[in-house]
């Protein structure tokens, strides 16, 4: 399940970077005394009072400017808002109120999200310096000066509550983002999986702008296909509507719980299939690597092995992935989908016992040792599964410095050799720990 997500919106120089880099812990935003300087969406994962979330940072919004880059900046902010769980709304504490603050306000309003009003720059508090702001009609105010960290908390504070109110109504479906470079089949595929021909599906390329969400079931579960744009090279993305529609797809799996990775046989796995498959798994989804338009493949007895080669030759990086070929024209195959879909997220979900996991490692490191650095030999006091989805697993050593990077790839396969974790990339954190810890 993706964490939620905060989206901090609102006009230039308004002090949104500031807030993004305190609650980031590092200067991640550029913050400069002048309108413009974020342009692009920029993401942070965080956690506040043990809830995780994604924090986004926005370019500043101004609606009613002709400017091209003005309008790529709020087209950014725009679907920020789109995509988020709940939106800081900021504010000039010093400045006042000027027309665009209530020209966002009625966007946001329109949106339907929760929307947190927050007032920056407000360095010594009194209550009568908040009167202006409730014309908004955003509720209550919150008064931050977040280059003095003051008043941050009690924001995260109130967005961490809702997500705790989004929690009583979360969508219990599987969500499966359908994702792949344009023209390789997606929309034929959710047609498919779905039974209806909901996709305008042609041979031009580009054809489904959006990620569009349908929610249908089958055999007694529930499933949220996610259709998405195709993902081109960043130089081949010629014009506006396209490049949106490219971060929407981005989003779609950010928010999945599995992706179906669809490539064309006929062009066989390319530079940009191997840049989308890269991003699911920086993402840490589960995943199925779809072989599409296997109908029109001419085949030998080798044909299969060939083509499995190239995957295993191309993604070493990800040597966990499972891979199905199928045709979404005829069907061939298709009715496996759903079921390697539930099979990758079961594995995402699994968890390994403490106890079992340390004497698998601890086995595992008796086999084989670490390297030594000189003369010393990282040592492991206890190992222990800290998350799911991706499967995360922290190891509390002598010294996280002695951890090579082909031992750590040894012990993953250590884990992988012991349970199922196909088709789900899993993470291995290193720790130090004192030894009378």
């Amino acid at each position: 399940m993706a964490n939620p997500l905060i989206a901090i919106v609102g006009r230039p120089n308004v002090g949104k970077s500031t807030f993004f880099n305190k609650v980031a812990g590092r200067k991640i935003s550029i913050t400069e005394d002048r309108p413009g300087v974020t342009r692009d969406r920029i993401y942070v994962d965080c956690e506040w009072r043990g809830k995780p979330f994604t924090l986004v940072d926005t370019g500043g919004i101004e609606l009613k400017s002709d400017d091209t880059m003005w309008s790529h900046i709020a087209r950014q902010a725009e679907l920020a808002i789109e995509t988020a769980d709940v939106v800081l709304f900021f504010t000039d504490g010093k400045e006042g109120l000027v027309s665009s603050d209530y020209d966002v306000a009625e966007k946001l309003r329109r949106s339907k999200k929760p929307v947190l009003l927050v007032v920056n720059k407000v360095d010594d508090y009194s209550p009568d310096k908040l009167f202006e702001f409730y014309s908004l009609g955003l509720g209550e105010p919150f008064p931050v000066s977040s280059e003095h960290s003051q008043g941050i908390g009690d924001v995260l504070d109130e967005a961490v509550a809702c997500f705790e109110k989004g929690e009583n109504q979360e969508d219990d479906s599987l969500k499966i983002a359908v994702v792949g470079k344009p023209n390789a089949g997606k929309s034929s595929l959710v047609n498919r999986l779905l039974g209806t021909d909901r996709s305008i599906v042609t041979d031009v390329a580009g054809t489904t702008r959006d990620a569009i969400d349908t929610r249908f079931e089958r055999n007694g579960k529930a499933y949220t296909i996610i259709d998405t744009a195709g993902i081109r090279r960043k130089r081949a993305v010629e014009d506006d509507v396209e490049y949106y529609s490219v971060l929407r797809a981005f989003d779609a799996v950010r928010r999945s719980d599995v992706c179906l990775l669809v490539v064309d046989c006929n062009e066989g796995l390319t530079e940009q299939d191997v840049k989308i498959i890269g991003y699911v798994h920086e993402q840490g989804k589960p995943s199925v690597i779809v072989m599409n338009k296997w109908d029109t493949v001419e085949k030998d007895t080798g044909t299969i092995l060939r083509f499995e080669e190239k995957l295993k030759n191309d993604l070493k990086f990800m040597d966990y992935y499972r891979s199905v070929y199928i045709s979404a024209k005829t069907g061939q195959r298709t009715e496996k989908l759903l079921a390697l879909a539930e099979e990758a997220y079961a594995h995402a979900n699994f968890r390994i016992s403490t106890g079992a996991l340390n004497d698998l490692l601890m086995d595992a490191m008796r086999i084989s040792e670490p390297p030594s650095y000189q003369g010393r030999r990282m040592k492991l006091y206890y190992a222990s599964q800290v998350s799911v989805c991706p499967p995360t697993f922290a190891l509390f050593v002598n010294d996280e410095k002695l951890m090579h990077f082909s031992y750590r790839r040894y012990l993953e396969n250590v884990i992988r050799g012991a349970y199922d974790f196909s088709g789900t990339p899993i993470r291995i954190h290193v720790r130090n720990k004192k030894e009378n810890e």
